[in-house]
């Protein structure tokens, strides 16, 4: 049960990310007449009564400006501003993001845009602009540091665990320790010395094997993304060695490194001299996927599904296990009523003409017009039976959106990807972008001719 519930969190997370990706973007892409877009983040334990003052403030200032066009823009952006913040008694656990001001549309008219959320993890800046443009690097590096890893500085002297997320560094315990060194003296108790000495130091190994399981595993799940070892003597080495050491550790183990010190100095050097290895983590995780995908293929087990229809298809029928989709997938789901008053769901691709604002605003819900599609999308439109377009049942929306939206209730888990490894490439080029592996096996092109079959089936018996 309590692995089920990790994975949904880890579900939740993913899917938060994306959504964060996608508001990053169009945020990025917006901009606006004059300096009258307003950026404003508080970091956790900020106070909001603080924040509040600092803007009745810049009204003041604002005031003075000499451009009345210019002027009005800020100071109705001010006051949007003050408005969203009167909706929190105080700031978020994880800090709150607002975004206010006028931007300008594809068709050069003004249109008045206000955010205002709380992140999905703590934020660490504090930000307050008011530019022709929205600050979004904070959110950027928000999303670059997803994952949260473990370290362990290990040494003679004592031990260190930590975490690592983003930029936010966390000391979880340190403890120190006196072991006996090595000499050459005893006499006849030599051996007993030296025996003494190896209990103790198997016995320190054993302390930290056991503290790591109490620290980086929750419910018999492993909380961390990937584990890195340091420390300046061989313990570390001897802990990864170890039988002592829990394998679920032992095999998310990312880097051993060697540094110059023990304790905090030795973390801040742990933490720069694995820098590479942590950032490929996530990569390396898309990678495994990928192929283990495309291994489901060239084996032929008929245990996966690509492109849109299939990949519906089977996910109604509950055989997706792992839903795969490309994260910056452009497609739209329209539901149109027939003339007989039957819903018919169609999935569209935006030509390659329709520049990304104008497939943005299509998804959500400005159609593009059906002639700027494709003739295979057009057709989809057309009501079989009298030749007429169908008329519209619900808002267009974006397939990625449904699919976070529904992937829960067809108990299948989603992992979007990104065409930046040479496997991802692949899967977006070859595959459209969407696939799935599935629980059992199903035969898709059996179950696309029964479909065929039954469709025209139910327009001969209209006849």
């Amino acid at each position: 049960m309590s692995s089920a519930a990790n994975g949904t969190s880890q579900d939740e997370m993913n899917i938060q990310m994306w959504k964060m990706k996608r508001l990053v973007k169009s945020l990025d892409a917006a901009r606006g007449a004059g300096t009258s877009m307003i950026s404003l983040i508080l970091p956790p334990r900020s106070q909001i009564a603080q924040a509040a003052n600092m803007l009745a403030q810049e009204f003041g200032t604002a005031s003075n400006i000499k451009s009345r066009v210019n002027r009005l823009s800020v100071l109705a952006a001010i006051t949007s501003t003050q408005q969203r913040l009167k909706l929190y008694s105080r700031v978020p656990p994880n800090g709150l993001i607002v975004y206010c001001g006028t931007i300008l549309t594809e068709e050069g008219k003004e249109k008045k845009v206000n955010f205002d959320f709380e992140p999905f993890k703590p934020i660490n800046t504090s930000l307050y602009l008011c530019d022709n443009k929205f600050h979004t690097e904070a959110l950027a590096e928000l999303l670059e540091s997803d994952s949260k890893f473990g370290f362990i500085v290990m040494d003679g002297n004592g031990s260190l665990f930590g975490t690592l997320a983003g930029n936010t560094r966390e000391i979880i315990q340190k403890f120190t320790v006196d072991l006996p060194k090595k000499h050459g003296r005893g006499g006849q108790s030599a051996l007993r010395f030296s025996r003494l000495r190896e209990e103790k130091r198997h016995n320190y190994v054993r302390k930290v094997a056991e503290l790591a399981v109490q620290h980086f595993i929750t419910n018999d799940k492993v909380n961390v993304q990937g584990l890195v070892l340091a420390g300046s003597a061989d313990f570390k080495t001897e802990l990864s060695q170890s039988d002592l050491f829990d394998p679920r550790l032992g095999a998310k183990i990312v880097r051993i490194v060697d540094v110059s010190y023990g304790g905090e100095n030795g973390f801040n050097q742990a933490i720069e001299l694995a820098a590479d290895s942590l950032a490929n983590v996530k990569f390396v995780q898309e990678k495994r996927l990928i192929q283990k995908y495309f291994d489901e293929i060239s084996m032929d087990t008929g245990k996966f599904c690509f492109g849109v229809e299939d990949t519906i298809r089977a996910l109604e029928m509950s055989a997706v296990e792992t839903l795969i989709v490309y994260e910056d997938l452009d497609v739209t789901r329209h539901t149109l009523r027939n003339a007989a008053g039957e819903q018919i769901v169609v999935h569209t691709r935006p030509p390659p003409m329709l520049s990304a604002a104008t497939a943005g605003a299509a998804e959500k819900g400005a159609v593009a017009g059906i002639a700027a599609l494709s003739e295979e999308d057009r057709a989809k439109f057309l009501d079989k039976s009298t030749g007429l377009e169908m008329e519209q049942a619900a808002e267009p929306v974006s397939l990625l959106e449904w699919f976070a939206e529904k992937h829960n209730e067809y108990g299948a888990a989603l992992e979007f990807v990104t065409n930046k490894s040479q496997e991802g490439n692949q899967f977006e080029r070859s595959f459209g972008g969407v696939g799935a592996i599935l629980r059992y096996k199903v035969d898709m092109l059996v179950l696309n001719e029964l479909m065929n079959e039954e469709d025209e089936f139910y327009s001969d018996d209209d006849e």
